[in-house]
């Protein structure tokens, strides 16, 4: 049974999640603070998080960005009541996969944890391999003839997604609901913006592939010819 770790400062505000999460069949562990989460998350395996960024101490970014530090994968919602578009970016800089705003339906909170576990599930685990670049899921690692490239998470997400779509024209709307996990919300030009951050960081290393922009369209990502 999967299990879903929830972190939230507000005890019934967190006994309601996990008991609409535990009616569809989930195993929850419901923790208060971003201490105990970092304790959770390495010592349980779990299918995702859902953490309230408003927490005492540490907020929910500070939990994603120590999760992603130390090489966590957990697929991350962060819930918050903040809806400005520069707290969302930060969210999703931080290591978010997804950002849901306070209050939501449980419906809709349901089904985005539904699809970060069973996009987690269907995630490449294997080291993807073109041209001199490797993409290595296993250790969240993106490297070229060896050489570490340094990126972000949602940048090294992007960049898996690209590698398992190698010479296939993909939109922004599928980068977006395989990358952000969603359309909603989300201003189509941060595709354009981490691609663009992409491109800076493979072209200089000689990692010999291209991100190809398709007018109208979206991106292609492939190889240059040796």
């Amino acid at each position: 049974m999967t299990r879903i770790l929830v972190v939230e400062d507000d005890p019934q505000m967190g006994r309601l999640v996990a008991d609409g999460l535990e009616d569809e069949g989930y195993e929850v562990t419901v923790v208060g603070n971003g201490v105990d989460a970092l304790i959770a998350a390495a010592n349980e395996e779990f299918g995702a998080a859902a953490i309230d960024v408003m927490l005492p101490e540490m907020s929910g970014f500070e939990i994603c960005r120590h999760l992603r530090a130390r090489g966590s994968t957990l697929p991350v919602l962060l819930l918050t009541a903040r809806d400005a578009v520069e707290d969302r970016v930060q969210g999703l800089d931080s290591g978010a996969d997804d950002y849901l705003i306070k209050p939501f339906a449980f419906a809709e909170f349901s089904a985005r944890i539904r699809a970060l576990v069973r996009r987690d599930a269907a995630a490449p685990k294997a080291a993807l391999r073109v041209g001199n670049l490797e993409v290595d899921s296993a250790t969240v690692r993106a490297s070229v003839h060896g050489k570490p490239l340094s990126m972000s998470m949602k940048e090294f997400a992007l960049l898996r997604f690209f590698a398992s779509r190698i010479g296939q024209t993909v939109t922004r709307e599928e980068i977006l609901t395989e990358v952000w996990g969603t359309t909603h919300h989300i201003d189509r030009n941060v595709v354009d913006q981490y691609v663009s951050y992409l491109r800076r960081k493979l072209e200089p290393a000689g990692a010999g592939v291209r991100i190809l922009t398709v007018r109208g369209t979206g991106y292609l990502f492939e190889a240059d010819a040796p």
